[in-house]
């Protein structure tokens, strides 16, 4: 595993601006680069990640971004409706996407949604594990797809961004369940049926999709998310504490101080 960073800030608000601001210029450095043609990046939901594109938005530096050049994408979504106000990407679009969409600066064909569920309500209700398994799996199909076609044999995120829930979760991958042990390098995504956080299906990157990631960064706030990041620090590759699998060319954990395992 890549050797962890972590950097810590007195408080939610300067965090996310720091991710915003570390995002835009990261951005910028890649986009100069000579021969580049574009940006992929992974967007994760929740309150610190919705904070940080609020944040982004507000910068003066994405005046500087050739948003045509970047893409976007998710480390994880819900598997619900895609009207449905739990799914990720609608939050990252009332936070700063559809802005950027309404001014003619993003491309809609660059923002690469994680499927919806397309089923009735009833349809969703009567559904047995054994049918929810496999639309979940049809879905984790055509991301992966999609991550292939968009980004070729063997696809890598520019940047991955990720939050981590009080349990140590991160993207979908939760404690005790399989999905975080996958480490098959052809299994980029995956279906996940019984998530103990609702809605329980969700689609998610695995572990060896975010590891390709040059710049992978989890960033988490507040104290009840300091026991989490203590025991994702205790030990890698810790199945109780999946954030402990994070992994990327870089990896960079922004706490703030309430989160920080020292304030414990």
């Amino acid at each position: 595993m890549s050797e962890r960073k972590t950097i810590t800030y007195p408080n939610p608000e300067v965090l996310a601006q720091a991710v915003a601001v570390r995002t835009l210029t990261t951005v910028k450095t890649l986009l100069d680069h000579p021969g580049r043609t574009r940006v992929d990046i992974a967007l994760t939901g929740g309150t610190d990640g919705n904070r940080v594109l609020r944040a982004i938005g507000n910068d003066p530096l994405s005046d500087d971004i050739d948003c045509s050049r970047v893409h976007i994408w998710w480390g994880d979504e819900r598997f619900v409706p895609a009207d449905s106000d739990d799914r990720n990407a609608k939050q990252a679009r009332e936070a700063l996407l559809d802005e950027l969409v309404g001014k003619g600066l993003l491309p809609e064909a660059n923002i690469h949604e994680m499927p919806a569920d397309t089923r009735s309500a009833a349809q969703v209700a009567a559904a047995t594990p054994e049918e929810n398994d496999a639309v979940l799996a049809e879905a984790a199909a055509r991301y992966q797809q999609e991550l292939h076609d968009q980004l070729g044999e063997e696809p890598t995120l520019d940047i991955a961004m990720f939050g981590v829930g009080p349990d140590a979760h991160f993207a979908s991958l939760f404690p005790g369940l399989p999905q975080v042990l996958i480490d098959d390098p052809h299994v980029l995504t995956a279906g996940v049926r019984d998530s103990p956080k609702p809605p329980p299906l969700r689609v998610t990157l695995t572990v060896p999709m975010i590891a390709r990631s040059r710049h992978t960064w989890v960033f988490t706030s507040g104290q009840r998310k300091a026991d989490a990041v203590t025991a994702a620090f205790a030990k890698p590759r810790n199945p109780q504490a999946p954030s402990s699998f994070a992994d990327g060319e870089e990896l960079i954990w922004f706490l703030d101080e309430a989160a920080s395992p020292d304030k414990l």
